[in-house]
């Protein structure tokens, strides 16, 4: 069965590459898209249960600290060095490839954070069908925070990327994106009815068409995304898709000469470039993870006595008061009265608060809670 389901996607992959895109084709290539998504979500199934069994077992890594970043990258682009330099992990380090047979995990500590970093065994062509444990690689990223992209700067990195992005895509990754706003709700009976407060491309009957594929005869269906593309919403549609911020990290350029190091500069202007193996460029890219975790430190002040600014707590962006509560102790939502804030988020210093309440960076706070 899963070489009579490869064989149609690479049936389908090939009629969409020969098929001209215009107006007149596009409804056929919509359901053309929309098939293929099933049916690439039906073979990752299919290897995921492969002999009755889960083979992402063996690849779980309880996650530690104050976000997980991983790293994935070709087989000896010198990510298990990185990983030694950033942390005070000691991952295997050879030139040959797979040196790395499993999770790998370090901590980074910066800046008062504590970041876990993961060594995945290198990605390979055909990693999201299972190919070089493919399959288990891959369901560690999903659960990131972050993904660091980790090219060889010396071997055809523009390559390397391409296919990467790929195997991440079929995947369900989605990397430096975020989930189209669109709406599904499924109804037991009323056929499919269709609202959009924006102007997008995808009409109704390719929708419904869409929808089909899926075995969805009767929903909701409410478009809030402006220029909502049909791989959007067919992504919406699965309802399965991992939106992950990703950096992209051209390593190894010391062995790069300049001229084709200004060609990647200007091909990764948003990359950052460095040599694990010489320590250079390392505290950029560190700060650049920080800045896209996007934390926040928060500093407590017990009630009548001053604030602690010696040891602030460490959250996300966008953290509330209830985040702060689960921070210190489970038993502080519930027995939550109220919260006073200090800072950037508050209208006015000591500002009453409740546990929705969206803080910010630098802010005080105080929590009552019930005796």
């Amino acid at each position: 069965m899963s070489a009579d389901i490869e064989e149609e996607i690479k049936r389908i992959e090939e009629e969409i590459r020969n098929t001209p895109y215009n107006k007149a084709t596009s409804h056929h290539i919509g359901r053309l898209k929309a098939k293929l998504a099933r049916l690439r979500e039906s073979k990752l199934k299919a290897h995921s249960t492969a002999g009755g069994r889960r083979t992402g077992a063996g690849f779980d890594v309880k996650r530690s600290g104050d976000a997980t970043v991983a790293m994935v990258g070709y087989p000896s682009v010198g990510k298990s060095t990185l990983l030694n330099r950033l942390t005070n992990a000691s991952a295997e380090v050879a030139s040959y490839d797979f040196t790395t047979l499993k999770v790998i995990p370090g901590m980074l500590h910066y800046r008062g954070t504590r970041i876990q970093i993961l060594d995945v065994p290198g990605l390979i062509p055909g990693a999201s069908y299972g190919r070089g444990r493919g399959r288990e690689v891959l369901s560690a990223l999903r659960n990131a925070d972050l993904i660091l992209i980790v090219l060889d700067a010396a071997h055809d990195a523009p390559k390397q990327y391409e296919i990467l992005l790929e195997e991440l895509y079929n995947a369900g990754i989605r990397v430096n994106a975020r989930a189209p706003d669109v709406s599904i709700r499924k109804l037991a009976r009323g056929g499919i009815k269709i609202e959009s407060t924006v102007k997008h491309d995808i009409d109704d009957a390719l929708i419904r068409a869409v929808l089909m594929e899926y075995k969805i005869h009767n929903a909701e269906v409410l478009i809030r995304e402006e220029g909502l593309t049909i791989e959007q919403f067919i992504d919406a549609v699965t309802g399965n898709r991992r939106y992950i911020d990703a950096i992209t990290v051209l390593n190894k350029t010391e062995l790069v000469e300049p001229f084709m190091l200004e060609s990647l500069r200007k091909r990764f202007p948003d990359a950052i470039f460095i040599s694990a193996e010489h320590d250079i460029n390392l505290e950029a890219l560190k700060e650049r993870i920080y800045d896209t975790l996007g934390f926040i430190q928060i500093y407590m002040r017990p009630q009548g006595g001053t604030p602690d600014m010696e040891n602030p707590l460490v959250l996300r962006r966008e953290s509330t008061i209830a985040d702060v509560c689960a921070a210190i102790h489970r038993d502080f939502i519930a027995k939550f009265r109220y919260a006073r804030v200090w800072g950037r988020s508050a209208r006015h210093p000591g500002q009453r608060v409740g546990l929705s309440h969206v803080l910010a960076d630098g802010d005080i706070v105080t929590i009552v809670v019930r005796r």
